[in-house]
């Protein structure tokens, strides 16, 4: 898929050189082509009309979540295929759509964390893993292991669970247990395989040893507990929480790249990185002077370190290193994404 992103981008996309040589209307036009070849233009309605009704199936993903870690909790079992039945086709779908940034922004500000989170960390892994050309049967195990990364926590006090200040040493020490919680929940259900109760046991692992449960390091890692891993930190960064604010995407994304060596696996990270931005090109950005363009290209290896069109201007970032994207800029409302 990437390989034929990058024929895509090298037959249909001037080299740098040429870009520089362009009008503003060619510029324009290049960047509308661009938009209709990559599916944004082909869909059978509006972008935001596609965001609320994938985000309605969300929140009604999200409430049969909550009844789900509800059933989990009183019985200890969890619900596998109310899970494959009702959960896993709503992933699929919204890991289909191509906005998967403004699906989140439109999410960022809901109730309800907990069960969201499951869901959002379920689509961002499976994006992942098609990034990633796993063959289907791996991405399934992957996407229902991430719709169940947090089931232990349903074992975890509500008390802690939802309490809205800073927890105490002994509480965080209990919250960690949700992976422990998660694996011994999900090793004996019939039907699945070794890689999903890994998943729920080692997502909060890091490449250095410094995670938990276990301290593990990169080799005794299952590989799509790491995948789970970046999902899960980037919706939470992302996402409003009682005690956190939402990062915005940029923030985010930042972050995690300075995060690439020691807590994340690289070679995962850097297709994450390159995709994401990738989605945002012929997007509006903010730079740090306050200037305010659209990004044109995205370099695969530097991907934060983009083509942006400022006017009649055009700024690689990969050589001019004093200015950066600062931001994100969302086209209806004009806010930071």
């Amino acid at each position: 898929m990437l390989e034929s992103r990058r024929r895509y981008m090298n037959k249909n996309i001037p080299s740098a050189p040429g870009l520089l040589s362009l009008s503003k209307e060619e510029m324009d036009s290049m960047l509308k082509g661009l938009r209709e070849k990559s599916g944004d233009n082909a869909l059978p309605m509006s972008r935001s009309a596609l965001i609320r009704r994938t985000g309605r199936r969300i929140d009604q993903a999200s409430r049969q979540m909550e009844e789900i870690f509800d059933h989990t909790a009183r019985t200890g079992m969890v619900p596998l295929e109310d899970v494959r039945k009702d959960i896993v086709p709503v992933i699929r779908e919204a890991a289909a759509i191509p906005h998967l940034n403004h699906l989140f922004y439109e999410l960022k500000s809901k109730d309800e964390y907990t069960y969201r989170h499951t869901i959002c960390v379920g689509i961002i892994s499976a994006l992942i893993g098609k990034w990633l050309d796993l063959e289907e049967e791996e991405l399934s195990d992957l996407t229902l292991g991430a719709i169940l990364h947090d089931v232990g926590k349903a074992r975890i006090p509500s008390a802690i669970l939802n309490k809205p200040g800073k927890l105490t040493k002994e509480e965080y020490a209990e919250m960690k247990r949700h992976t422990i919680y998660g694996y011994e929940m999900l090793k004996d259900l019939p039907g699945i395989g070794r890689k999903i109760p890994l998943i729920a046991l080692q997502h909060h692992e890091r490449e250095d040893g410094a995670g938990y449960p276990l301290g593990l390091t990169s080799n005794k890692v299952e590989h799509l507990a790491k995948i789970v891993a970046i999902a899960d930190v980037y919706h939470a960064m992302s996402s409003a929480r009682v005690y956190h604010r939402p990062e915005p995407f940029h923030i985010v994304i930042s972050q995690m790249q300075n995060d690439v060596f020691g807590k994340f696996d690289p070679k995962i990270m850097v297709v994450f990185l390159y995709r994401m931005m990738l989605n945002l090109v012929g997007q509006r950005v903010e730079l740090n002077d306050g200037s305010k363009g659209t990004l044109v290209m995205v370099d695969s290896y530097e991907p934060l370190r983009g083509l942006i069109q400022v006017g009649e201007e055009l700024i690689d970032l990969r050589f001019n290193r004093t200015l950066a994207i600062a931001k994100v800029l969302e086209e209806e409302s004009g806010e930071e994404v």
